[in-house]
This record gives C-alpha cells, sequence and structure tokens, in this order.
C-alpha cells in the first residue's frame, strides 16, 4: 500500500505544469519568477502549484527579502522512483517465468 507521503508526490506530479517546474529545478534554484517565465498562467498560480509541491516534499523554498527561491528536494523523487523500481522489477520478473514457460511450452501458447 502506498503511503501518505508517496500519494502526494505521484498527485504534484500528475500536473504537467509541476512536472516541468521539478525538471526545471533538477537544474539548479530558481525563483518563482524564474519559474513562472516558460508558463501562461499568473504569478500567483505558479505560487499555488509551488505550494503543492512543497507539500508533496519535493520542493523546497527559502525567501530572501522579496525573492522567493525554490530547490529541489531529492529525497521525495528518490521515494518514488524506488517505488516504481520495485513494481518495474516485480512485472520484469513475472514476465521472464512467462517467456520461459512459453519457450518450454511453444504449443501450449498457440491459438490455432
Amino acid at each position: 500500500m502506498l503511503d501518505h507521503s508517496l500519494d502526494r508526490v505521484f498527485q504534484a506530479l500528475a500536473d504537467p505544469s509541476r512536472r516541468a517546474m521539478v525538471e526545471r529545478l533538477c537544474e539548479g534554484p530558481a525563483s518563482v519568477s524564474e519559474l513562472a517565465r516558460p508558463f501562461p498562467m499568473t504569478l500567483a498560480a505558479v505560487v499555488q502549484h509551488v505550494q503543492v509541491l512543497e507539500a508533496s516534499g519535493l520542493v523546497r523554498s527559502e525567501k530572501v527579502g522579496r525573492t522567493r527561491t525554490v530547490s529541489i528536494e531529492p529525497a521525495a523523487l528518490r521515494t518514488a522512483e524506488q517505488w516504481i523500481s520495485e513494481r518495474r522489477t516485480l512485472w520484469e520478473r513475472r514476465l521472464d517465468r512467462l517467456g520461459d514457460f512459453l519457450a518450454e511450452h511453444p504449443d501450449e501458447g498457440s491459438t490455432t
């Protein structure tokens, strides 16, 4: 079963704008206005997206003066990556076993 933090990570990453922001932040920290530049949305909307990303643990932000700088939190990405990797490994094993079975029993796999 997924824990709630992993649920929040996948929910945050479900939005294409937030995924693009995470991709940008993988290159290094950015101000909210820098994150907003490529998007046809208000600065307030970008702040809301950043808040969702922060609540999920994917990013953290720090305000210095009037500038809010956002940076990636790699631990949350690693958690999601590990969960996906475990599922991929499980399915690869299952497909390998199916492939082995079909190789050993070629006539049982045909429908003609």
